[in-house]
């Protein structure tokens, strides 16, 4: 039923987000690019980190630490979603699948790291190491 509503939602909605795709391996091609573009925007905002708070070599270091964790979470979080199974268990589809789960991982990091270069509200008294704004970020 799942890969009902997916390949449905492919077809109704598909163009819009992938082109013009006509077959499974370019569907497959734009969520694999999609998912690229997303992994290459996350390793922007992680490097801008890095040289907006190279001073604090600590956090640096706890940085670099917590975003290698992060990336065998990716990995290991993808391993629930889609356990190793037979050849063809779950379908043509599956790269795809794939590639959407690991752009959504990748976009939520970038979101959550993306807020040691916006700032927080000055005076928020649980903010760490990120920084105040005088703006509110949200």
């Amino acid at each position: 039923m799942k890969k009902i509503k997916i390949v449905l939602f492919l077809l109704f909605f598909g163009q819009t987000t992938f082109g013009f795709c006509q077959t499974q391996a370019e569907l497959n091609r734009t969520s694999y690019q999609m998912f690229k573009e997303a992994e290459a925007e996350m390793n922007e905002v992680y490097e801008e980190i890095l040289n907006s708070y190279a001073e604090d070599s600590e956090f640096i270091s706890n940085l670099k630490k917590a975003q290698q964790f992060w990336m065998e979470f990716r990995s290991l979080e993808l391993k629930v979603v889609f356990p190793d199974r037979e050849a063809g268990y779950y379908g043509s589809i599956q790269p795809l699948c794939v590639n959407q789960h690991m752009t959504a991982l990748t976009q939520e990091r970038t979101k959550r790291l993306r807020i040691w270069l916006i700032g927080t509200s000055e005076g928020d008294i649980c903010s760490g190491t990120i920084k105040w704004t005088s703006k509110d970020p949200d």
